[in-house]
């Protein structure tokens, strides 16, 4: 039957929508749960369709949805139209941009915002916006205009794209070889212990579950990551820090974080949208749901930005504003500090 699947495939244009390489430490898993760890709103009766369909693929052999994915396992899913994402399309949307020329341009990206289409956002990204404003940005190895790096949806704050191939290049090469500088302030929860500190442990996708990046501090799993932090405020049970990239390693700031014990002020992804530090009367946790409504998503803003000039080869560097937000929320917890001084943060 899998061999009869397999030359159907062939009869017909696919495109890939998804590949996802099952981690040495993986347990034998149904594909179809497999897959609904990796893939945000994706529904299981969907999955067991494409899978029924012959769309579901392991180690290049389509599979039932009931096929037990093993250790380094390739799972691919094919369909006989092309991902949305690659369909892109020209949006006007406002970007708040810092600074332009012919080569590079840093924009400053509000929270709420997709970088680029995905599943689910195949629309009001960034990309969008980008491919309006600018015509023939260069693509990279997945299809993604001018981008070279990244920040999270629900993250705020400045990215540089390029606009050339060679820009492009240039720009890859040194956030590959670190010489990028990269400054984010973030409001984690609880009183961090020591005023500076670095923090270093692999980052690789959660083995419990796959829409987080978790912390190895030992073994083969994840890549090398280093984030180094410095205490700009206590604010009784929640701190501001201000973190230093060495790596770029994807979510990155939220796994380190919460590898210490100090999750990020309302992480929904990373349970920081609970109340994890504090005293238990009910005045306190409406306050802390106050803090949450007026920042409804992580508190994490990319600040700064430096990086060499592709092609005059001078070192810039950009600020941006910290959110009103962020501030907001700081606000709140600095009148609160205020009225609480004589707390135990113990």
């Amino acid at each position: 039957m899998q061999e009869n699947q397999s030359q159907d495939l062939e009869n017909e244009e696919l495109y890939e929508h998804y590949k996802f390489v099952a981690s040495a430490g993986q347990e034998p898993l149904r594909v179809d749960k497999f897959l609904m760890n990796f893939i945000e709103n994706a529904t299981r009766s969907k999955l067991q369709q494409a899978a029924k369909a012959g769309n579901v693929l392991v180690n290049e052999i389509s599979v039932k949805s009931n096929h037990k994915v093993k250790p380094n396992d390739v799972v691919r899913i094919v369909l006989a139209y092309p991902p949305a994402e690659s369909l892109l399309v020209a949006e006007d949307i406002p970007l708040d941009i810092i600074y332009e020329d012919d080569t590079v341009i840093v924009v400053n990206k509000p929270a709420g915002m997709v970088v680029h289409p995905g599943h689910g956002n195949y629309s009001g990204t960034l990309v969008n916006g980008l491919i309006h404003h600018i015509e023939n940005l260069p693509t990279n190895s997945n299809e993604r205009p001018g981008l070279v790096h990244r920040i999270d949806k629900d993250t705020s704050g400045l990215l540089v794209v390029a606009k050339t191939e060679f820009a492009m290049a240039n720009l890859s090469r040194q956030f590959f070889e670190r010489t990028t500088e990269r400054l984010y302030y973030a409001l984690v929860w609880g009183n961090v212990a020591e005023d500076e500190g670095r923090i270093e442990g692999n980052i690789g996708r959660s083995l419990k579950n796959r829409l987080q990046m978790a912390v190895f501090p030992d073994g083969d799993f994840g890549k090398h990551a280093v984030s180094h932090y410095k205490v700009l405020e206590r604010l009784t049970y929640v701190t501001l820090v201000e973190c230093k990239l060495e790596t770029g390693r994807t979510h990155q700031i939220r796994a380190h974080f919460k590898h210490i014990g100090h999750t990020l002020f309302n992480d929904e992804r990373y349970g920081g949208d609970g109340v994890l530090k504090g005293t238990t009367f009910t005045k306190y946790k409406q306050f802390v749901h106050n803090c949450f409504k007026v920042l409804p998503r992580q508190a994490l803003h990319a600040k700064t930005l430096g990086f060499t000039h592709p092609k005059t080869g001078v070192f810039m560097q950009f600020n941006s504003e910290i959110p009103q937000d962020i501030t907001n929320c700081l606000e709140k917890w600095r009148t609160y500090s205020e009225n609480s001084k004589d707390i135990d943060l113990e």
